[in-house]
Formats: structure tokens, C-alpha cells, sequence
């Protein structure tokens, strides 16, 4: 059995040596390693033999079997590398076809936006401070003249943030607004020296978080910019001369703007500032809802309660502040209607800027 083996070895080597085809390859495997082949059908009379023969010949016919298969992937390869050269003679390429285009990321709107405030602040000397979106009661609301029965807390529903340990009337909260930046701002600035604490000109940008319904002109989550600027002598008339002065970097140097007496608790006194509507030119328009103006910030003094509460003696220090949304001023330069297009996460809707 074991010449047989050999003979069966032999047959099938010379016999694939003229395998020159993918089909006339599988007609080759079947023939010969396949379930009805002369191996295994040998593989079958092991029976028969004696005790002595029966390891010589198995091991004999799996090393029979192993060479086969191994001859066999090895032709395999070979065919497949000759089709490949064959076809690279034979077939032309033309290189004249135009490539697959490849689709370019880019940044999203909101992002385009901001680096467009934070660029004009920081040209006004304006120094980007970030903070922490996780925020205390204290200082989210209560250094920045919010008590805690104080009726403009409702104006910002809130997300609170389970915590143990915490003290009641301190619990923590998704930030509302990047206003706790000034505490901590005021408070990192003076601690260098708190008898003469140094004059802040700051941005603090950074997302919010408020527990609203979500429609077409509110979200849970949005993007805000907040300017902070406390020093001696420092006066009502230097914010109006300084957000006029971004509105025409960021608008257009014919931009007019005006300001409205507001109330923010931390600041007074306090106003909202207008720019003359950039997309119909003050005539009137459904973006500006025929006003002719569009607001884009509130802004005002700092309270002196919460320059205090930074560690500035407000006898001595004056300041002001202000905020507004990349997304707001995003939705009114290229009229889009719903602040969800935003966080939507659409292509088609990205694609656009």
C-alpha cells in the first residue's frame, strides 16, 4: 500500500504540472483530493491492514495528502498571477478618465463662527480664559447676584448634577451661561495680589446647557462667548466704544448699531445691543421681522456684588461685561430657521458652509 501511495503521489503531481486554468484547477482537486480520488478511497481500506502496517501507512497518506493540497494552493497562486499580468498586457487604461473625487471635511458652522468672535476679541486685546462646564449653585448663580429666592433663576431652567456630599443650598448643575468664568477669573487674577488685584480684559467661551423644550429657536445646548473687562476707571461709554467696535469688524465697517435698556442681576446698569439688519439694510425683512434691527448681545457694568465676589474692591475697580451665541448671529447671517440644524448632525445641511 505504501508503492501505491507513492504511485498516487506521483500521477497526481504530473498531472497538475499542465493545469493551466482556474476551471481545469478545480477539475484537478476533485479529481484527486476530492471525496472519490484514489487517496481517499484508500483512506477507506485502512481496515484491512494488520496492526504493524497501520501507522507507516497513515502516516504515509496524510503526508501524501498534505503535499497535494499543498501543490494545489501553490498552482493556485500561480494562475491567479498569471491572469493578472496576462490582463495588464492585454488591457489599456486610460488616463484620461477623471479620478473618484474625495469629499473634504471642513469645520461646522457654529465652529466658523466662534473662531470669528474669539479672532476679533483677541485683535481688541482680548484673552481667551476657558472654564468649567460643570458649575456650583454658587457660582452659577449666587456670586453673580442670583439668592437663592431670586426670581431670574426661573428665566434658566437647569440641569443639576447628582453628587454626594454636597450641601443643599450648593448643589452642582450644568452650567447656564459662561458667566461663572468671571468669578473664577476675578478670583485666580486677584489671588496673585489681593491688595492690588490686576486689571482683566478676558473672552470665555465654552458651551451652555439649559432644561428647555427643544424647538425650532431653543435648544438644550448652545454655544455662548462672554467678555469680561475690569480695571480702574472703567466706564459705560468704553463698552458702547467697544461693541461698536466688534460690530463693524465682525459686520462690516458701515454697520450701525444701538443699544436697549435691559436687566441682567449681574450687571448695572444693562442693555441689549442692536446691529442695523445686515441682510436687508435696515429697510425691513422677515430675518429681522421688519424691525430693520437684529439683537446679538446683552451686555452691562458689572454689579458690584459680583466684582466683591471676585475679590475686587468695587470702591476702587469698575468693569464690564457681555454675552452672546456664535449660533444666534450664525442663524441671522445665513438665514437659517431652526437652531436644531445645528446639532442634527445632516450632511446636507453642513455642507453648505
Amino acid at each position: 500500500m505504501l508503492e501505491k501511495l507513492n504511485e498516487i503521489q506521483a500521477a497526481a503531481l504530473e498531472a497538475l504540472k499542465s493545469v493551466a486554468d482556474d476551471e481545469a484547477l478545480q477539475a484537478w482537486r476533485v479529481a484527486h483530493v476530492g471525496r472519490s480520488s484514489p487517496l481517499m478511497q484508500l483512506f477507506k481500506e485502512f481496515g484491512k491492514l494488520s496492526k504493524e502496517e497501520r501507522p507507516a501507512v497513515g502516516k504515509r497518506a496524510n503526508e501524501v495528502k498534505v503535499a497535494l493540497e499543498e501543490a494545489l494552493a501553490e498552482r493556485g497562486m500561480m494562475i491567479k498571477e498569471t491572469e493578472l499580468a496576462h490582463s495588464l498586457e492585454e488591457d489599456h487604461l486610460d488616463v484620461t478618465l477623471p479620478g473618484r473625487p474625495l469629499r473634504h471635511g471642513g469645520l461646522h458652522p457654529t465652529t466658523q463662527t466662534l473662531r470669528r468672535i474669539l479672532g476679533i476679541l483677541a485683535e481688541m486685546g482680548f484673552q481667551v480664559y476657558t472654564s468649567r462646564e460643570v458649575e456650583s449653585d454658587a457660582y452659577n448663580f449666587q456670586h453673580l447676584n442670583f439668592p437663592p429666592d431670586h426670581p431670574a433663576r426661573e428665566m434658566q431652567d437647569s440641569f443639576y448634577v447628582e453628587s454626594e456630599g454636597r450641601q443643599e443650598d450648593d448643589p452642582l448643575l450644568m452650567r447656564t451661561h459662561t458667566s461663572p468664568g468671571q468669578i473664577r477669573a476675578m478670583r485666580e487674577f486677584a489671588a496673585a495680589d489681593p491688595d492690588n488685584p490686576p486689571p482683566i480684559r478676558i473672552s470665555l467661551p465654552g458651551m451652555c446647557y439649559r432644561y428647555e423644550q427643544i424647538t425650532s429657536r431653543s435648544e438644550i445646548q448652545f454655544n455662548q462667548v462672554e467678555g469680561l473687562a475690569v480695571g480702574e476707571n472703567i466706564t459705560f461709554s468704553d463698552l458702547k466704544g467697544t461693541l461698536s467696535d466688534f460690530a463693524r469688524r465682525m459686520f462690516g465697517q458701515d454697520a450701525r448699531t444701538r443699544f436697549r435698556a435691559q436687566h441682567f442681576p449681574f450687571t448695572e446698569p444693562s442693555a441689549e445691543m442692536d446691529v442695523e439688519c445686515f441682510l436687508c439694510g435696515g429697510e425691513g425683512c422677515s430675518v429681522c421681522k421688519k424691525s430693520g434691527w437684529l439683537e446679538i448681545l446683552g451686555c452691562g457694568m458689572v454689579h458690584p456684588n459680583v466684582l466683591t465676589a471676585g475679590g475686587y474692591d468695587p470702591r476702587r475697580y469698575t468693569g464690564f461685561a457681555f454675552g452672546m451665541g456664535p449660533e444666534r448671529q450664525a442663524m441671522l447671517r445665513h438665514k437659517i430657521e431652526d437652531i436644531r440644524y445645528f446639532w442634527g448632525n445632516d450632511a446636507r445641511f453642513l455642507e453648505q458652509f
